[in-house]
């Protein structure tokens, strides 16, 4: 049996994890100065050597405005859901005040009308509303219909696959 020894790697439940590789650094590594770089005499390079050297900046250059991007719409993203978070507070206080709003009504009627008739004619305009708003409801989900143009430009691209214009001509 071997003896483990410091430079042999251990595997299994009791292995330390290994460090992450080190990002690479100096005038090759893929990444956007913070600082003015003394950027290498470029004046001897081929013209393959420019535009290697002007890709590979480009390509960096892009993938940092992405990554910035990125991080702005989501902090955007963020302030927006909070934002709606308060909307939605806002939304649920109102819709328990309208329950006190038309006890209001029906103790306004009671002034002219027994009680019990001002809480009837509130209830009656309350389904009523409510039989108007599930009425249109039903209407526009009823109108609703299939994306007829996209069906037909799916079942073209599908057609174009199967049969190229080349193979269409000859049968």
């Amino acid at each position: 049996m071997s003896q483990v020894s410091s430079t042999q790697p251990r595997h299994g439940r009791h292995a330390k994890p290994e460090a992450p590789p080190a990002a690479p650094s100096g005038p090759s590594a893929p990444s956007v100065p913070l600082s003015p770089v003394e950027f290498p005499q470029l004046a001897d390079a081929s013209l393959g050597e420019l535009v290697k050297e002007a890709a590979r900046h480009f390509s960096t250059l892009f993938r940092s405005e992405v990554e910035l991007a990125k991080a702005e719409v989501t902090s955007e993203i963020r302030k927006g859901v909070k934002g709606s978070g308060f909307f939605l507070m806002a939304l649920a206080i109102v819709l328990f005040s309208l329950f006190f709003l038309f006890i209001t009504v029906a103790e306004v009627l009671a002034i002219w009308l027994p009680q019990w008739a001002g809480f009837g004619i509130v209830f009656g305009l309350m389904l009523a509303a409510a039989g108007a708003c599930a009425l249109l409801g039903w209407r526009r989900v009823r109108s609703i219909r299939k994306p007829e143009r996209t069906i037909s430009t799916v079942r073209d691209t599908g057609a174009a696959l199967i049969h190229p214009r080349g193979q269409q001509s000859r049968e």
